[in-house]
């Protein structure tokens, strides 16, 4: 089984916000997804993820697939991030798949969120399903203006938001406590790459189809790839 990456694919570089933080978007990433499709469909076992983080389910990603995606766009990354001095240094994959109803969401899943506030650590979100499951947007917070948080904003952003309350589902366009930046529309095969740290979240249509089958549902794979100082 083959996961090599397309060298017709098309990129493409997106500043998004006030703080103008890059979203790299990669169309056509592989040659053969259905291929990925297929082994998520077929010889991967997908649990619940904890309570309060990601709404669905996960399950392991082949090593060959993140292998060839993290080295082969390690030049892309570079140069749209402007990273200098750096190494790869860390990646984890999951296949990942949405399944609950809005009714059943923790408020941590209906407001903006950050994978961390390690700023050498980039998401890679991989379509493997049509645009009506929906994309991913991008947030300010507009209490304190943030778009991504830090060491130093983190204490800030937590204090603040434990005054505020979050939507009664998931996130769609603006709220009263966040603001939307920029939003991106899934697209078979389409890739994205942003600084984990950035405000975040999934776009989830109310009426999208939340099924837990890898063929029918908003199948994701998601790399977290992490660098180093040299």
């Amino acid at each position: 089984m083959s996961f090599a990456l397309n060298p017709r694919s098309r990129a493409s570089l997106t500043l998004a916000g006030n703080e103008a933080e890059p979203v790299l978007q990669v169309d056509g990433l592989l040659i053969d997804p259905q291929a990925l499709a297929d082994y998520a469909a077929t010889q991967t076992r997908f649990d619940p993820a904890p309570p309060g983080t990601y709404p669905g389910i996960r399950g392991p990603a082949p090593l060959d697939y993140v292998e060839a995606v993290a080295r082969g766009l390690d030049p892309l990354v570079r140069e749209a991030f402007g990273l200098g001095g750096v190494q790869l240094a860390h990646a984890e994959c999951n296949f990942s798949l949405v399944t609950l109803s809005a009714e059943q969401l923790a408020p941590a899943q209906r407001v903006p969120h950050i994978d961390t506030i390690y700023p050498l650590q980039f998401a890679f979100l991989h379509y493997l399903c049509p645009p009506e499951h929906g994309g991913t947007a991008l947030y300010r917070h507009r209490a304190t203006g943030y778009e991504g948080l830090t060491a130093e904003r983190l204490p800030t952003y937590e204090a603040i938001r434990a005054t505020e309350g979050a939507g009664q589902g998931y996130i769609a366009g603006d709220t009263p406590h966040f603001e939307q930046t920029a939003a991106f529309d899934a697209a078979y095969n389409r890739l994205l790459v942003y600084r984990s740290r950035v405000l975040h979240s999934g776009r989830i249509p109310a009426d999208a189809t939340l099924s837990a089958d890898p063929r029918r549902g908003r199948l994701t794979a998601n790399i977290f790839l992490s660098y180093r100082a040299i």
